[in-house]
């Protein structure tokens, strides 16, 4: 096989033309400053050519099942191979989706529980044992008399089919009756079921009225029912109730029956198994398309676990299913290396369990340990997805495959970012080929291979400015990435860190794993909260401090709860609070920077002003693309019009009437210094900066947006084609672009997701803005350059999950590195000794 991938004429997006090579069988790191091709190169081209030439290898009708990629603007790759993309995209947006479920654990979890699992009785806690045929027929006949019964054998129990056949062998056994569905049909007549829908299908074995002198009819229809099936039902026909005996699972004292115990019968996504009041969501008041699982009232029924009630009876080494899942993955390991097994059981749950541990081990190496079975999938950081995936993927010990990987370091402490970069390497060992769009430092200096992309962004960028070893990087000039390695170039220490005089006390915290810590945070400060993953950052400043801030200074009661705490003290020197974090701008490709930061209104209105418009008689209106007037009515104002293409993918093709430019002719005729609308909307930041720069709030945000790092995107660029990082700095230029009269909270979830070390050093300056205008920041973060410029550090951990939830450490930079507990005390400490350090800290 070829050793080499090789691109040739590379330009989707910024590209310029690009010819490269990346060697087979290496842990190759794509880098540069934000906006210079990395991912252009890496997803848009390498990864959506090797998945579109397989999907292409399908069949036509497959085909139409899948998502459908669109072929690169790319002249030719070589040596491809079958490629999976692991990116920041959450992993499930399903309630019913637990870290559990999308790892494939609870499957293998199923099957053990339904293998070796010891059922009890719900109702007085005694083990359920076998139950013979004469004791089904004695409970029967103890039955009041006159009892009208119906005896049923379930031949199918909640599986998809048609099941022609066997109601055709019912009718030739001689039955007549049958209950499907909970309907009861005629046999004689001819049954039509929907092939892809679920069915139950119980054949009626006799009708009965209990009375003296049944004994044998009923032993009989026992019998009969025990032939077709493992379990008989016993329905009560004036009040149509049922009562379930097996031949394996019955309490002697009660009566109780369970059905067969099989894996199904332990899936909260099955009729059989899930809890009837709350449908297997775990809350009754939430929906199968929420989002958030916030403001929803646990299920009473199943306390949360999802599962009916005999579910929940069934016990491995002595815990429900339901309490196995709430267990982090670390403890679930230690559970089962500890778990005593006799032989028969060792013998059967050797497999199972090797399948289980293998893939909490994979999840522990890449630092999620912390996280429990059942924690919902859509709780989970773009972080945390994204190396969800990873383990997913590692679990199933391909080989010759291209990983394509986005960031994978984000949300991941540097103690953890070593684990992570020894799972590559691993997955790389069992030749494979992993290409990794990184800035981290230690990634990038782990790399077999790096490609360094720039030398700028957006139209600045998209050439290969450097490519080689990290020893060869360092010592080339033209790398801007080299140049911070080899220390030419770094972020210097602040002059002094500012000192405070007031401070946010929050005491008797104890949301999720905080264990009732009291924390103050000091204002008028850039305060960073570090910790390990999981250690509770994210639950101490947004679901505590800043749903209580946000319910304090606004104007509606909000309904999101606020996390657990004693008391809150410090607020009112406040006069507002504000998020800003990496969630999408807008779901739709109208919703873009422009009209995101508020610039296009502004855009439009001067538009409105010139002459031509004035004449016309023309409103800002006339300017918007998402109304009818100005906009272009062949496309509605989108400039590409979508063919659905059924098996093939849907074909965007370019409208005819405007020819991608969004607006109508009449509309298009205005023009300011010789551009129209659709042209200005075409333009990067940059461009636009110097284009409006006679036009003050016009160029006051622009000039925002220059700062903060995005002077390469364009201001019709669709949301969706933003980053998490790219969309939470638009959030802070917004912010930013607002006049705000200072004593403002700030609160910033690892913003520098998505930046070179370059941006960082942009993004210091605005948080330092920020501060130096009478404003408090905090984030959470795991970079050690924004750590070592910030003026004070609250530490969390010392571990993640239920080892986490301490204060570790406070103070200074200065201070934190001579704590002995702080393991981001021990890796700031190489950092401060690296960094140049400018003046004199106090």
């Amino acid at each position: 096989m070829q050793q080499v991938i090789k691109i040739k004429g590379a330009r989707e997006h910024n590209l310029k033309n690009i010819d490269i090579s990346i060697p087979r069988s290496t842990l190759t790191v794509i880098t540069g400053p934000s906006g210079s091709g990395k991912s252009s190169l890496a997803i848009d081209t390498i990864y959506a050519e090797g998945q579109r030439r397989y999907v292409e290898s399908l069949s036509a009708y497959s085909r139409q099942f899948l998502e459908q990629f669109q072929r690169p603007d790319v002249d030719a790759i070589e040596g491809l191979s079958p490629s999976i993309a692991i990116d920041q995209r959450t992993v499930s947006r399903s309630p019913r989706s637990t870290l559990g479920t999308i790892t494939e654990i609870y499957d293998y979890l199923r099957l053990l529980y339904a293998r070796l699992g010891k059922p009890f009785c719900y109702h007085c806690g005694s083990e359920i044992t076998s139950q013979e045929s004469k004791n089904i027929v004695k409970t029967i006949l103890s039955f009041p008399e006159k009892t009208k019964i119906q005896i049923l054998a379930p031949i199918v129990k909640d599986r998809k089919g048609h099941y022609r056949k066997e109601l055709q062998e019912m009718r030739s056994e001689g039955f007549v009756r049958a209950r499907i569905d909970s309907a009861l049909v005629d046999l004689t007549e001819n049954i039509i079921l929907e092939k892809k829908k679920r069915h139950t299908i119980e054949i009626i074995v006799d009708r009965i009225i209990i009375k003296n002198g049944i004994e044998r009819q009923v032993s009989h229809a026992v019998d009969t029912a025990f032939k077709y099936a493992d379990t008989v039902v016993v329905n009560f026909i004036e009040s149509n109730k049922d009562i379930l005996f097996s031949r394996t699972t019955a309490c002697m004292k009660c009566g109780i029956s369970y059905p067969e115990i099989t894996p199904r019968f332990f899936s909260f996504n099955s009729s059989s198994g899930m809890c009837p009041a709350c449908n297997g969501l775990g809350f009754t008041d939430l929906h199968e398309d929420s989002t958030s699982l916030d403001k929803h009232t646990v299920c009473t029924s199943c306390s949360g676990f999802r599962l009916r009630r005999e579910a929940l009876h069934v016990t491995f080494q002595g815990i429900h299913i339901g309490a196995f899942s709430r267990k982090s993955v670390r403890d679930v390991l230690s559970f089962l290396s500890s778990a005593r097994l006799s032989d028969r059981d060792e013998l059967i749950a050797s497999r199972i369990i090797k399948e289980i541990t293998d893939r909490l081990s994979f999840l522990d190496r890449v630092g999620l340990g912390y996280l429990t079975l059942d924690r919902p999938a859509v709780t989970l950081s773009g972080g945390e997805s994204q190396r969800v995936r990873l383990a997913t993927q590692m679990g199933s010990s391909l080989t010759g495959v291209l990983y394509v990987l986005d960031e994978p370091s984000i949300g991941l402490h540097p103690k953890d970012c070593v684990k992570l970069l020894q799972s590559l390497s691993s997955i790389r060992d069992a030749d494979n080929t992993i290409i990794v769009v990184e800035h981290d430092e230690e990634t990038i200096r782990w790399a077999d291979h790096i490609v360094d992309m720039g030398p700028g962004a957006g139209s600045r960028g998209g050439w290969v400015v450097a490519e080689g070893t990290p020893k060869e990087i360092e010592h080339n000039k033209k790398s801007l990435t080299g140049q911070y390695l080899d220390g030419t170039l770094s972020i210097a220490l602040p002059v002094t860190r500012r000192l405070p005089d007031y401070f946010i006390h929050i005491t008797g915290a104890s949301e999720h794993n905080l264990k009732h810590i009291d924390v103050s945070i000091p204002l008028n400060t850039f305060t960073c909260i570090t910790g390990v993953s999981g250690s509770g950052k994210s639950t101490l400043l947004l679901d505590i401090l800043y749903r209580a801030a946000q319910r304090k200074y606004s104007r509606s009661d909000t309904t999101v709860p606020e996390g657990k705490y004693a008391s809150i003290t410090g607020l009112e020197l406040l006069n507002a609070v504000i998020s800003v974090d990496q969630s999408p701008i807008g779901r739709t490709p109208r919703s873009n920077p422009a009209t995101y930061t508020g610039i296009f209104g502004y855009i439009r209105e001067l538009f409105s002003m010139l002459t031509d418009a004035k004449v016309r008689g023309y409103s800002p209106a006339r300017f918007s693309f998402n109304v009818s007037g100005g906009r272009c009515e062949a496309c509605h104002g989108n400039g590409l019009i979508k063919v659905e293409m059924h098996f093939l993918p849907d074909v965007y093709i370019v409208c005819d009437s405007c020819k991608t430019q969004r607006y109508n002719k009449e509309t298009l005729e205005i023009r300011y210094k010789g551009k129209n609308i659709a042209e200005i909307l075409e333009m990067t930041v940059a461009e636009a900066l110097q284009f409006f720069e006679l036009i003050p709030r016009i160029r006051r945000r622009l000039e925002i947006l220059e700062d903060i790092g995005l002077g390469y995107i364009k201001l019709g660029q669709p949301a969706t084609t933003l980053s998490g990082g790219e969309a939470q700095r638009l959030r802070l230029s917004r912010e930013l672009g607002k006049k705000v009269a200072g004593n403002t909270l700030y609160i910033l979830d690892e913003p520098t997701a998505g930046l070179h070390f370059v941006d960082i050093q942009k993004l210091i300056d605005v948080i330092n803005m920020l501060v130096d205008k009478g404003n408090t920041v905090i984030v959470i973060e795991h970079n050690l350059d924004i750590i070592k410029s910030s003026d004070y550090i609250i530490d969390l951990g010392p571990e993640g999950g239920d080892k986490g939830g301490l204060v570790v450490g406070k103070g200074t930079p200065e201070e934190l590195i001579n704590n002995p507990l702080s393991y981001t005390g021990k890796f700031l400490k190489q950092k401060l000794s690296s960094s140049h350090l400018i003046g004199a800290s106090s």
